[in-house]
């Protein structure tokens, strides 16, 4: 990333671009839970079903390994997207700046003076940035919520009164708590709180995207102190990389606009390395062993999500009820069976079984055209009566669904008995 002297064309700054950036990950934050991809939340946890709903997938606890997966892959891209980018995830995307710049821009449309992380001005405007703190927090609030329970029902059950007295009280504890970081702390979670820089800190490369003044800069700067100025963490750049800099940008455009009034180009940008290697930099054996196993992982995650099963079905024994012969010699052996579907659309099955030979068998209970839901399980009692045997034998179970196609099957043993009704 080459920087000349050349008069600039026309000033280019990066605030527009980061207050869209934000505008549009801060919407997808908001809306994400509203999309319903075959009629369920796009990304929510179902915490009295014990499902993850994943864009148009329901995932339940029994398919942990694919949860694990998703965690898995998520970590690794963050610490390549952080050893490639630095701290522009904290100046960019991070809602914690986000909250930040929208309380700070309030208050200033308010009249106020943000200084030293504090409000100055009059009373009554620093109760009105009071208020739209709360709001805002309670918004941040909800939208968490709606990341467990569907927001359609959250706010009917809010505005009928009727949401459950834990979920009231997370709902305050986590509005409490937003307000307090906008009303207090604000940019000190960024510079002494957030773990994050420090973690990005250990990660930094050679490679690194950093924002900097080099020193080859240094000579043509006037000290007129824009950029301290701008900065939102009240450091100074011309001091060097410092871990709490937060690549906002801010800086290079106070710096750009300065210089662009000299008829030169500012002096501060961003460069990969301090050394400015320029992309070259990111190939290195961390980068590129990072995204082998990221692109690795999200391989085995696509694909065992596509070759999943639709539905499920278990069956076994029943422990309330002891097999029996019937009068007319035919033993009666009594099942459980659990039927899962994991797609997002209600299905219609059927429960039928067979043995070895392929005769069929006679199933008497909740085996005929069941409804089940997407996302939903159900549990199944039944008795199966089967012909007398001398010696234990499996029978399948199959599960059709409302096309009479074989959508799953599960086999139990039947183990004859001596002991008549």
């Amino acid at each position: 990333m080459a920087i000349t002297t050349d008069q600039p064309a026309a000033l280019k700054l990066l605030s527009p671009w980061r207050r869209y950036f934000q505008w549009a990950t801060s919407l997808v934050i908001l809306l994400l839970p509203w999309l319903q991809p075959g009629g369920h939340s796009a990304l929510r946890i179902d915490i009295p079903s014990l499902s993850l709903y994943l864009f148009g997938q329901v995932l339940r606890i029994e398919e942990l390994y694919l949860f694990l997966l998703f965690i898995l892959a998520f970590g690794i891209c963050f610490l390549l997207v952080t050893l490639v980018s630095g701290r522009v995830w904290c100046g960019w995307a991070c809602p914690q700046t986000t909250l930040n710049d929208l309380a700070e821009w309030v208050s200033r449309k308010l009249k106020l003076k943000v200084v030293a992380n504090h409000l100055e001005g009059k009373t009554w405007r620093k109760v009105a940035a009071q208020l739209f703190f709360l709001l805002l927090a309670a918004l941040v609030s909800a939208n968490l919520l709606w990341y467990f329970i569907k927001p359609q029902q959250f706010l009917f059950e809010l505005v009928h009164g009727e949401l459950r007295f834990g979920v009231w009280i997370t709902f305050f504890a986590i509005a409490l708590l937003i307000y307090l970081d906008l009303a207090l702390i604000r940019r000190l979670m960024c510079k002494d709180f957030c773990p994050y820089g420090r973690i990005q800190t250990s990660l930094v490369d050679p490679g690194t995207l950093i924002l900097q003044l080099p020193d080859s800069e240094k000579p043509r700067c006037i000290k007129c102190n824009s950029c301290v100025r701008a900065c939102p963490m009240g450091i100074d750049i011309r001091d060097g990389y410092q871990v709490e800099c937060i690549n906002c940008g801010r800086c290079l455009d106070a710096c750009r606009q300065v210089m662009f009034k000299r008829q030169q180009p500012g002096l501060i940008y961003y460069t990969f390395g301090a050394d400015n290697r320029g992309a070259a930099a990111l190939f290195n054996p961390r980068t590129l062993i990072l995204s082998l196993v990221l692109l690795s992982l999200v391989t085995v995650l696509g694909v065992a999500i596509s070759n999943r099963a639709g539905t499920t079905l278990e069956v076994a024994l029943s422990h309330t009820a002891n097999s029996r012969l019937l009068k007319d010699g035919r033993q009666v052996t009594f099942f459980s069976a659990w039927v899962n579907n994991r797609g997002t659309a209600q299905q219609t099955y059927r429960l039928k079984a067979r043995r070895p030979n392929g005769e069929w068998l006679t199933l008497k209970g909740q085996t005929v055209e069941f409804n089940l839901l997407g996302g939903k399980n159900r549990k199944l009692d039944f008795a199966l009566a089967t012909p007398p045997a001398s010696e234990p034998y499996m029978v399948e179970f199959i599960l059709l669904n409302q096309e009479q196609q074989v959508i799953a099957a599960a086999k139990a043993q039947v183990t004859p008995v001596t002991e008549y009704e």
